[in-house]
């Protein structure tokens, strides 16, 4: 498979994708209490923890929950991998509709969020997958050195698993001006953006930083940077907050953005194909009506198989019988007459050939006026 972006075709409108990282020690027993958390309260209609003998330095988590009232399944699927730095987790969740923004989290139903967090890093799951340093949920200020920040903004543009908000403070904010925006957003925003924070004196030195992505921030403003490739369509202004109260009230103008942003059918992070993929394929956690109709479709494929067989076995058989017919036929046809061919001599004949040229001639088998068939007189 190619790891082109533009050979990836855009999630469907059902799924809802994360990437990040847990730093801290016993990722898994983390998360197997949050979800038996999650199951005691009713958050969960179940989770279970599918083997993965192929890969024992992997971890697999799957739960199923329902939201708008009970009416819409989701169905997600949790993957841990062993990383020099922590564990790297991939989240996909897959509902019977179009994913609605309002609806919880899905990173919320694996990982503990707010208070719930305890002792030994279990709140240290919400790390930037690609970049060091950054985190989602939080306010990350950007590098005072001009190099490292053009760095930091190129390298977390790359990771199209996350959506990147560059915000300018006008002025140094305080205690309120200091939240994270993030917060405000939509529950299903919350754990797939990263804020990114330049003071007011970085206002020249980030603009310069965001020229090879093509945007700029406006002063006391915000902007999202663009996806790579950028779809359709895409115009970076329409993604350019003028203005940013940090005073902690509901910034409207800048949610719009976001939401917009998020909902651009843009080519699926590298990697996300495969794990939507993994969770419709290798799904374990049924209901007893999910596994009859799964046992049905499997009755119908093999049935489908079973008929493409013999349709393939009764037409081999047909093509032989013409075949056979056809070679019984060419036997029983006479072979068309044939001039013989002149027979070559046989050496008896040359050789009777070869004594008459050699036999004398005689007188009366002499031409006309030839002498040496005459005596001498």
């Amino acid at each position: 498979m190619s790891n082109s972006a533009t050979d990836r075709a855009a999630l469907p409108p059902t799924v809802w994708p994360a990437r990040g990282r847990h730093t801290g020690p016993d990722s898994e027993e983390v998360i197997r209490r949050i979800l038996r958390s999650r199951k005691d309260a009713g958050v969960l209609d179940d989770f279970v923890e599918p083997p993965v003998p192929e890969d024992p330095a992997r971890r697999v988590f799957e739960a199923r929950w329902r939201v708008d009232d009970g009416t819409v399944t989701v169905r997600a699927r949790l993957t841990l991998v062993a990383q020099q730095a922590g564990r790297e987790w991939q989240l996909v969740a897959e509902a019977e509709r179009p994913w609605d923004e309002a609806w919880p989290s899905p990173a919320t139903m694996f990982w503990p969020d707010g208070d719930e967090a305890g002792d030994g890093g279990e709140a240290a799951w919400d790390y930037h997958p690609a970049v060091a340093g950054l985190r989602l949920r939080t306010v990350n200020p950007l590098p005072a050195d001009d190099k490292d920040m053009r760095r930091v903004l190129r390298d977390a543009a790359k990771d199209a698993w996350c959506v990147n908000l560059v915000v300018h403070e006008a002025m140094t904010p305080d205690t309120l001006g200091r939240l994270p925006l993030v917060r405000r957003l939509p529950p299903g925003l919350v754990h797939r953006v990263v804020e990114h924070r330049a003071t007011p004196q970085q206002f020249r030195a980030v603009n310069w930083a965001l020229r090879d992505l093509g945007v700029e921030v406006p002063r006391g403003g915000a902007v999202l940077l663009p996806p790579d490739p950028a779809p359709t369509g895409y115009e970076a202004q329409e993604y350019a907050v003028r203005s940013v109260f940090l005073d902690g009230s509901e910034p409207t103008e800048l949610i719009a953005a976001v939401s917009r942003f998020a909902a651009l059918p843009k080519p699926a992070p590298q990697g996300a194909e495969e794990a939507l993929a993994d969770l419709r394929d290798n799904w374990t956690l049924m209901t007893l009506e999910e596994q009859l109709a799964r046992e049905r479709g499997l009755v119908a494929q093999y049935a489908e198989a079973l008929e493409a067989m013999t349709r393939s076995r009764d037409l081999y058989r047909e093509s032989a019988e013409l075949a056979h017919e056809a070679l019984a036929a060419l036997r029983d046809t006479p072979a068309p007459a044939v001039a013989p061919a002149a027979q070559p001599a046989s050496p008896f004949q040359q050789l009777t050939r070869a004594f008459k040229g050699l036999r004398p001639v005689r007188d009366k088998d002499a031409m006309p006026g030839d002498e040496t068939g005459k005596t001498d007189q």
